[in-house]
């Protein structure tokens, strides 16, 4: 046994904290997911800044260019679509910053009824303001969110 005494307060703030992250985390892609952008832009902050492959390599501001791929997802309910959050690894940054690295799953019926799979690798940056976690920033590498037809 280890002669170092255990801080059960900052063990359970770690524990709790790393939950935390991973629930909000599963939050915005369930709102991603359901095509709820009122729901992502409550969970994003209003600067959010993303690196991803639907903007070709250029860092993007706000949650403009992502309003886009919103108004333009199939309509709820006509494509089912399942993600899996693999391995997710939190990082906390202080008491009011995290970040999470995982893999991310997306199951969907393509438009010919097959099922598919695609894979991208996801980095979020969360900041906690007034008691609620933010995105500030993400970076996602891999396939593109919204799935081929």
């Amino acid at each position: 046994l280890s002669s170092v005494p255990l801080d059960w307060d900052c063990f359970w703030f770690v524990v709790l904290t790393h939950q935390e992250i991973i629930k909000v985390t599963e939050q915005l892609i369930e709102a991603i997911n359901n095509g709820d952008f009122e729901a992502y832009t409550k969970i994003c902050d209003p600067g959010l800044t993303s690196f991803e492959p639907e903007a070709l390599g250029n860092l993007v501001e706000g949650t403009d260019f992502h309003r886009f791929y919103f108004e333009n997802a199939p309509p709820k309910g006509k494509q089912p679509i399942h993600t899996i959050l693999l391995n997710p690894h939190v990082h906390l940054i202080g008491d009011d910053a995290a970040c999470i690295a995982y893999i991310r799953l997306t199951q969907y019926i393509d438009g010919g009824g097959l099922p598919r799979t695609t894979q991208s690798e996801e980095t979020r940056i969360w900041h906690r303001r007034d008691s609620k976690w933010q995105n500030i920033h993400f970076h996602r590498s891999g396939s593109p969110t919204v799935p081929a037809k």
